[in-house]
């Protein structure tokens, strides 16, 4: 993917326009931390929070409008100009010490990035593709972490630095600090350099026109939330991430007060350092979401991830270790970059691009919507002096309904995700031809047979799930019979194997993948046993066959023969999988064994 021209510099202008925002942000907030208390500081954070998010409520339709309507390229370029423009006149705000000037320019950084947002994600799909939709979004996630926790750090470590203790008001603060404003602005004119450069990859210019009379009378706003609602699945992941980012946000803005109350916390370094871990673990989860979407979206990824969230948020109130605090944290980011990336690249990859950009600003819309609410809501709780525990209870509720809601969709999935949590810690999958199962019809996967837990081996690059004959002994175990028939497998017996043929023919004439091992049993050498013809009464109307070889897992504890020469237990076995071409046309077993065999000559070749 990082060869691909432009790439780099989309990341680098990616990082800047995080790291900037977040800058003048953390500048304020700070203030607030260091001059007030209580009740007042909570409701002055949120508020620099809602001020951050009513620009992406108000800009829903034109932002949409603009990304769908001109290069995506050319409207992250003029963003950045208005961001040069905006950090000049935040950085004369703290030369003057005008705090509510200051603390009001959020509002117009935020306005500029919502305008920059959905260009920014729609982006995305343009550069890199659908092939590397994942790894792209999880390049982007991990490149705005990494910019939010150095922005953190940075700006934190300068503001302590420059202030010491020599002020007594928020305008003395502005003061001491106002040398700050001036990275501001360094980092806004760089980022406009670099994304002047960025290639234009719209394919087509779209020739709508903005008629500012609908927007204001709410006629792109009822069109827009029908476009977003018009597929199921998209709409379901932005509702998911929008509770998401509300839970975020609410913990954002009452950790400072619940630090210093409950745990005695007065130094704004370490309350910004424990929250920073938080934006570590979301470059480690983005990473590892990447590279468990290497094949397909696993958007099983972000249910399993809802679940830890709750958890960690249930922990926190009975946690009084800042070790502890900055471990669950850490893991609080790294579960939510494993929720993001799956769930945001799922969005683009279902949208039209055509409409990319409203879809895009739309998910910004309703985010921005449940975590103005929650902001709201945080601020209420505050002014009537309520308990910054009983918020973090309230979320954990919020993060069961969210839990509940991702497990519903993606059961199935999430069971194949935790298995290959658990297979990958000795084990290592390689596949080879992949492009041979086409995605559009029904598909007869057949091949050889040498372990146990070839049904996870040949599923686990594979999107669609794959309905496997399993002897009818087996299927019939009392244990895992339930399991069975969750899966849709299909029992098969020699006696009595006529409605196993026709099941699965109907299966395929559905356009369903089906998988059977033809030798019958698992194999006790590493030669292909030969091939039983019984797969040659089976229907297959408009489906295709294609041979498959498994290597590597011969001599593994899951196979019948367990190999003589003995293997280092920390070094990982290797995996191989071969997908032959596939055959349309009827073939004999015998035949069907020689191109399974050829693909096995192809590995080892």
């Amino acid at each position: 993917m990082f060869a691909i021209a432009g790439v780099v510099n989309y990341l680098a202008v990616v990082f800047l326009n995080a790291f900037t925002d977040l800058g003048h942000k953390i500048i304020i907030q700070n203030t607030i931390f260091k001059v007030y208390d209580g009740t007042i500081q909570i409701i002055l954070t949120a508020i620099v929070n809602s001020l951050m998010l009513l620009p992406f409520i108000l800009m829903f339709s034109p932002a949409g409008f603009l990304a769908d309507r001109f290069a995506k390229n050319i409207i992250m370029k003029y963003s950045s100009l208005l961001a040069v423009v905006i950090t000049l006149i935040i950085t004369y705000s703290y030369y003057q010490g005008w705090f509510f000037t200051a603390f009001a320019m959020t509002f117009l950084l935020a306005l500029q990035s919502a305008i920059y947002g959905p260009a920014k994600y729609g982006y995305i799909k343009e550069l890199v593709g659908v092939k590397f939709i994942s790894a792209g979004n999880g390049a982007v996630q991990a490149t705005t972490t990494a910019a939010i926790l150095l922005g953190i750090i940075f700006y934190t470590a300068l503001f302590e630095t420059l202030l010491q203790d020599n002020f007594s008001t928020k305008e003395d603060i502005l003061h001491i600090i106002a040398p700050l404003g001036w990275l501001l602005v360094l980092g806004s004119v760089v980022e406009f350099v670099l994304a002047s450069k960025l290639p234009n990859k719209m394919v087509e210019e779209s020739k709508r026109e903005f008629r500012f009379k609908r927007y204001i009378m709410g006629a792109y706003l009822k069109k827009n939330i029908i476009m977003i609602k018009r597929k199921k699945e998209i709409f379901d992941s932005i509702i998911a991430l929008g509770l998401f980012w509300a839970i975020s946000q609410v913990v954002l803005a009452i950790f400072g007060e619940y630090a210093k109350s409950a745990l005695g916390i007065t130094n704004a370094v370490v309350v910004q350092g424990i929250m920073a871990l938080a934006v570590i673990g979301i470059v480690f989860g983005s990473i590892v979401a990447a590279n468990f979407s290497k094949y397909y979206i696993n958007t099983a990824l972000s249910a399993i991830s809802a679940a830890g969230i709750t958890l960690i948020l249930f922990c926190i109130p009975f946690t009084t270790s800042v070790i502890l605090l900055s471990i669950e944290f850490m893991l609080f980011g790294l579960f939510s970059g494993l929720f993001i990336v799956p769930l945001n690249s799922k969005i683009q990859y279902l949208s039209p691009n055509v409409h990319l950009g409203t879809i895009l600003a739309g998910n910004n819309f309703v985010q921005t919507l449940f975590m103005f609410t929650f902001l709201i809501i945080t601020t209420l709780f505050a002014y009537f002096s309520a308990d910054a525990q009983i918020l973090f209870y309230i979320m954990t509720f919020v993060g069961l309904y969210l839990s509940v809601m991702l497990f519903r969709r993606y059961f199935i999935m999430a069971s194949w995700t935790l298995l290959e949590f658990i297979f990958k810690i000795r084990y290592r999958f390689r596949y080879i031809g992949l492009q041979n199962i086409p995605k559009d019809r029904a598909v007869m996967l057949v091949g050889n047979h040498v372990s146990w837990i070839d049904w996870f081996v040949v599923q686990l690059p594979i999107e669609k799930r794959i309905n496997y004959m399993i002897d009818k002994d087996i299927y019939n175990w009392r244990v895992f019979n339930w399991i069975f028939k969750k899966a849709e497998l299909i029992p098969i017996s020699k006696k009595a194997s006529k409605d196993s043929f026709y099941e699965a023919s109907k299966r395929l004439k559905n356009g369903k993948i089906i998988a059977i091992f033809p030798e019958g049993e698992i194999s006790r050498s590493s030669d292909v046993a030969k091939f039983y013809r019984g797969y040659e009464f089976i229907d297959k109307g408009g489906s295709v066959i294609v041979p498959f070889y498994i290597d590597g897992v011969f001599g593994s504890i899951f196979s019948r023969h367990k190999g003589d020469a003995k293997r280092c237990f920390l070094k990982k076995r290797e995996i191989v999988v071969c997908f032959g071409e596939p055959i349309s046309e009827e073939i004999k077993a015998n035949e069907l064994r020689d191109r399974v065999i050829n693909c096995k000559t192809k590995l080892k070749g």
